[in-house]
């Protein structure tokens, strides 16, 4: 006679479960890319063979080579050493963007759940309207009221960003609102904005982090882009977006690197971070 021990198989949920725990290769390969980013940016002084700003107009738009390894800008900057300095501002600028932006979406839509009624209308009227509006078009106007720069670029796109943390954070909230422990803090005689503080907006925490680091690597294409336009980083910085616009008029000249490798690095570091960006979502339950 057989066993039920013998005959058990893994029940339907358990196998989800345990595919979800491993780590494709293509996480722990973006990963690893971006740690070694983050250790380059870290230590770009150390490393970098030139100081971002030398210029040597003998060795201007040189190709790779021993002196150069990644060649050099028509002004004979390395770009090596312009990439590496480059990398701080724009892995930093985007973390500060999404910092502001989470405290403003979230504290708009943590209140938006909480109280409801026409607090709850209210946000929701003023982020749909800012959602009407382009986000691009939004942002140029507010630099082109307050001044070119990466200050005005981080506050401007952090405004841009907000409706859309406000809304994710305002969905999550609802259902965390109608969980039972708020209604026995409420019996207790505990204060919406101390239950709010200390145990509902913390217990958001996991799904909104996931949710913004899905949203680093948009952000930092923003920036990018913005700084290409001219409206973000401002010469000499070495920003990325920067480089490629200060290099697009050597593609004339047939020299592709000044334009290629910063543009490559913020290609190879946004694609990563969405890689990691949506296993680390998955994980911690804050799918798109």
């Amino acid at each position: 006679m057989t066993t039920p021990a013998a005959t058990a198989q893994p029940s339907p949920a358990v196998r989800p479960l345990t595919l979800r725990t491993k780590r494709p290769a293509g996480v722990l390969i973006a990963a690893g890319f971006l740690v070694l980013v983050v250790l380059a940016a870290a230590v770009a002084p150390l490393i970098a063979p030139y100081a971002p700003d030398t210029i040597d107009l003998s060795a201007s738009l040189a190709g790779t080579g021993g002196d150069h390894l990644l060649g050099t800008d028509a002004s004979g900057q390395d770009l090596l050493s312009r990439v590496l300095h480059g990398a701080r501002s724009s892995l930093v600028a985007p973390l500060l963007l999404l910092a502001l932006a989470a405290v403003l979406g979230v504290t708009l839509g943590t209140l938006a759940a909480w109280r409801g009624g026409w607090v709850d209308t209210l946000v929701s009227r003023v982020t749909d309207v800012m959602y009407a509006f382009p986000g691009l078009l939004f942002v140029v106007l507010i630099i082109a009221v307050f001044g070119a720069g990466m200050t005005t670029s981080v506050l401007a796109l952090a405004l841009a960003y907000t409706p859309t943390i406000a809304k994710y954070t305002r969905s999550v909230a609802l259902s965390e609102r109608a969980k039972p422990y708020v209604d026995a803090y409420r019996v207790l005689g505990m204060g919406g904005a101390r239950i709010c503080a200390r145990y509902l907006v913390p217990n958001l925490g996991r799904s909104v982090v996931g949710y913004l680091v899905v949203l680093f690597g948009e952000a930092l294409m923003s920036l990018a882009t913005l700084s290409y336009l001219g409206f973000g980083a401002q010469p000499p910085s070495s920003d990325w977006g920067l480089m490629v616009q200060e290099g697009q008029a050597a593609v004339v000249q047939g020299a592709l690197l000044p334009a290629l490798v910063p543009g490559t690095a913020i290609a190879a570091v946004v694609v990563a971070f969405n890689i990691v960006g949506v296993w680390v979502a998955d994980r911690l339950g804050a799918r798109r």
